[in-house]
């Protein structure tokens, strides 16, 4: 018998391809795994090391300890590290316990969240023009007059081009003085934007590539706010967005998987058309 087209959903990811039945069959073959080998990924996280960068008010920094390193006893190399780190450092996810009081903590929250359609938003040019520079409901109206209504359970992630900046920490930040959060600049979302994903389009997640959901001069974190308490976890200091298409793309955001936490280390990448 002839071959019939299919396609197969793994989260939102479509994989497509032909079945060919014959009559001995009483099942199709399933997929392989060329299916999704076979796409351009794109890894959309910063590495962790002595530059990533922090929240001001953490010190600390991420460290990475040497348990041993060399030739073991019996002849073979060995290593093993210790690190420490905070949550909310580098390319991480906050959970939603993070600004919402019985929202679910990090390792609560379902793997299904951050695996999504990818809508990404350029908003580099006016980020550009001005550091603090909010993604607005109108942005995101802009952007379905070109690419089509933002799809249920999307992951809605803001290009600013703020990754090209790291790891300079006064010229990602805005400052680079140690604890000084009254004068951070760097753009995210604004509330109207943060509403308007929540209330009208029920988004799976937001992503930003700076280091916050919320612009850098926020006082009141309302998108955090917004976000987190209707359960929704937000991916932040996103790398290589200049890098994914405004559609078409799967987001893949995978956090460390901790207990009672308000966020954790992400590794994020992006499967393209």
């Amino acid at each position: 018998m002839q071959g019939r087209n299919f396609t197969v959903w793994v989260g939102s990811l479509a994989l497509s391809g032909c079945i060919s039945f014959n009559v001995f069959e009483s099942e199709p073959r399933p997929f392989s795994a060329s299916d999704l080998t076979s796409r351009r990924i794109v890894d959309l996280t910063h590495s962790f090391g002595a530059d990533t960068i922090y929240w001001p008010t953490d010190q600390q920094g991420f460290e990475l300890d040497v348990v041993f390193k060399g030739e073991a006893e019996g002849g073979y190399w060995y290593e093993a590290n210790r690190m420490c780190t905070a949550e909310h450092g580098g390319t991480h996810m906050d959970a939603p316990i993070h600004f919402a009081a019985g929202q679910p903590s990090t390792a609560d929250v379902p793997v299904e969240a951050g695996i999504g359609p990818l809508v990404r938003v350029d908003v580099s040019a006016a980020a550009a023009a001005d550091p603090d520079y909010r993604l607005s409901a109108e942005d995101l109206k802009r952007w379905e007059k070109r690419h089509g209504r933002i799809p249920r359970g999307a992951i809605v992630v803001m290009y600013s081009g703020w990754a090209a900046r790291w790891p300079d920490r006064r010229l990602y930040m805005g400052t680079d003085v140690p604890g000084d959060t009254a004068n951070l600049h760097f753009p995210g979302f604004g509330e109207d934007a943060a509403r308007f994903l929540i209330e009208k389009r029920d988004i799976k997640a937001i992503g930003v590539d700076t280091a916050s959901i919320d612009y850098g001069a926020s006082r009141d974190f309302i998108v955090h706010r917004i976000i987190n308490g209707a359960g929704k976890p937000g991916f932040e200091n996103l790398a290589n967005l200049d890098t994914v298409p405004p559609k078409g793309a799967t987001l893949i955001a995978l956090p460390m998987k901790i207990e009672d936490g308000s966020g954790g280390p992400l590794r994020a990448i992006a499967v393209l058309p």
